[in-house]
């Protein structure tokens, strides 16, 4: 809320250059808060992704959450009014590759019931088909 009163400010004394920097800067915070969100929802989809490989099953609850992880990662990176989406299939990928480590961090201490830690279960998957999976499951859901 400081920036939008700093940018009236701006404004009414005529000040159309602060202006336009303040709106470059509030533009690239609301771009950085969407990224910030598709990579939470992209880190559940991973974890259940992992465990759903690992243990070669899934759950209701686990698909439950897979649904709802697309359905928010597509209602987050779709630029309502001006069309497109906020990150491009190559900024998605790179997404899903630093996305992944953490994942498969927090995935250990769920699958198995814990019994394996981050570098044993990554034993026990293919990561390569995984990120391929997740990647297809959201440009499948954008398209």
């Amino acid at each position: 809320m400081e920036e939008l009163f700093e940018l009236r400010t701006h404004i009414e004394e005529g000040r159309y250059a602060d202006a336009l920097v303040l709106l470059g800067e509030m533009e690239e915070m609301s771009r950085e808060d969407k990224i910030n969100k598709i990579e939470s929802f992209l880190d559940v989809l991973l974890i259940h992704l992992i465990k759903k490989h690992a243990e070669k099953r899934t759950t209701r609850s686990w698909e439950a959450s897979v649904h709802n992880a697309l359905r928010q990662i597509e209602k987050t990176n779709k630029r309502r009014k001006a069309g497109g989406y906020y990150l491009t299939e190559d900024e998605l990928k790179e997404s899903v590759e630093e996305s992944y480590q953490a994942s498969l961090k927090y995935a250990s201490l769920e699958a198995f019931g814990g019994a394996f830690d981050e570098t044993e279960l990554a034993r026990k998957v293919d990561e390569s088909q995984i990120k391929k999976k997740a990647l297809e499951l959201i440009l499948k859901k954008q398209n």
